[in-house]
């Protein structure tokens, strides 16, 4: 290990002995600094330190072809620095190098994780894919920051998406970054969403009158997806949830009790679809040509689609109703059944709603039926008030007689 001057002359002329494969040449004016020069012709910095714990490590500056002399002595005095005040450079290379992406913190552990326990995960999982990841994905998670974050979310809003949707932008990063700090993820000790406040949900309820339903049902039959059409207008017949639909099975289907299983539903327990005849007559349809287990696969996956998004996104804008959301043709559903006079606690069951709280939210578009039914009781009040009327008329046998 031969001690030199090191000087740009030097670096550039220093050459590999025949028959080795590398040289260190140490710098006689800097301590531990150090020039490798490889059989190969290839030169680089180093420099040597002691860490706290007394071994000797080796921090790699840079390559000569790249860095000057005067800027690889400066970055190895800092190191040697470093060292010297207890904070082992090396080491924190070594955990820079740990600091996951965000892609990879959503692959390797956040999926895993939220598949083990969260019913609802593949909407996270869209989230993810369709939104945060193109725009986050690449960035190392202790680089994350608030402002790339509410960029994003800007920039969703003016394209038109939801408040709900963004919301879940937010929602789904602060879990992220708050199981990432339970679990000690290397480089991660904030959570980049504390300061990002959620807008206000915009608690929007739209029910399609027998117009729209019209223009929308001629949509729907004419679009070029027969399997998602197919799909949708199952949706607007039963009232079922996206998922229920889109992920059904044939063998969920009893043909005789004209039900469709849903084995797991939001409640977290199992329940049926009531079928009626449209529906019935929809699935025979397409049953007989069917070659999957599931009722509505993708053509191109065989597999059920997660969103129905862009279908959708043409049937409701050639029917002329751009502000329609899929979840609305089961506000529509519930809506045709209370006008008819059906019971909100019969609606309750039909939509499978696990408390009577999120049925009440239709009880205002029964006015009519409301009155029907209060006019029916008075009926049979006022009837019952006027035989008592003349009864308490009627002088009794008592009275007749005296008798007090």
């Amino acid at each position: 290990m031969p001690r030199v001057p090191l000087s740009p002359a030097f670096v550039k002329s220093a050459m590999c002995p025949d028959g080795m494969r590398k040289i260190d040449f140490f710098d006689s004016e800097q301590r531990g600094f150090m020039l490798e020069v490889r059989c190969s012709g290839g030169k680089t910095y180093y420099q040597r330190y002691t860490d706290d714990r007394g071994r000797e490590r080796q921090f790699k500056i840079g390559p000569a072809s790249v860095l000057s002399l005067a800027a690889a002595r400066r970055k190895a005095k800092t190191t040697a620095a470093e060292a010297l005040i207890g904070t082992d450079p090396q080491e924190r290379r070594a955990e820079l190098r740990r600091i996951p992406t965000l892609a990879e913190l959503v692959r390797d552990r956040y999926l895993p994780h939220v598949k083990s326990y969260k019913r609802s995960w593949y909407t996270d999982e869209t989230v993810l894919r369709v939104h945060i990841l193109p725009a986050l994905g690449s960035q190392y998670a202790d680089l994350v920051r608030a402002e790339p974050i509410s960029a994003l979310v800007e920039h969703m809003r003016e394209k038109g998406y939801a408040t709900g949707t963004t919301n879940r932008v937010v929602i789904v990063l602060r879990h992220i970054f708050n199981l990432a700090r339970k679990w000690r993820v290397p480089g991660v000790s904030e959570n980049p969403t504390a300061g990002i406040n959620l807008a206000p949900d915009v608690n929007r309820e739209r029910f399609l009158s027998l117009e729209e339903a019209k223009r929308l049902i001629a949509s729907i039959e004419q679009d070029e997806n027969e399997v998602a059409a197919k799909a949708i207008m199952l949706l607007l017949l039963t009232g079922g949830r996206r998922n229920e639909i889109t992920f059904a099975r044939w063998e969920f289907v009893d043909w005789d009790k004209k039900t469709l299983l849903v084995p797991l539903s939001k409640s977290g327990k199992p329940r049926s679809i009531a079928l009626n005849a449209a529906a019935m007559e929809l699935l025979r349809s397409i049953r007989d040509t069917s070659i999957s287990d599931f009722i509505f696969p993708s053509p191109v996956t065989g597999k059920p689609s997660a969103s129905l998004y862009f279908p959708w996104h043409r049937i409701r804008t050639r029917a002329g109703l751009p502000d329609l959301r899929l979840h609305d043709l089961r506000h529509s559903f519930a809506s045709f059944l209370v006008n008819k006079g059906v019971s909100l606690y019969v609606v309750q069951g039909l939509l499978g709603h696990a408390h009577t709280r999120y049925t009440q939210r239709y009880a205002h578009l029964t006015p009519d039926t409301l009155r029907e039914a209060a006019e029916a009781v008075g009926i049979v009040i006022a009837g019952a008030s006027r035989g008592f009327a003349v009864a308490a008329s009627e002088p009794d046998a008592a009275s007749l007689h005296g008798t007090n």
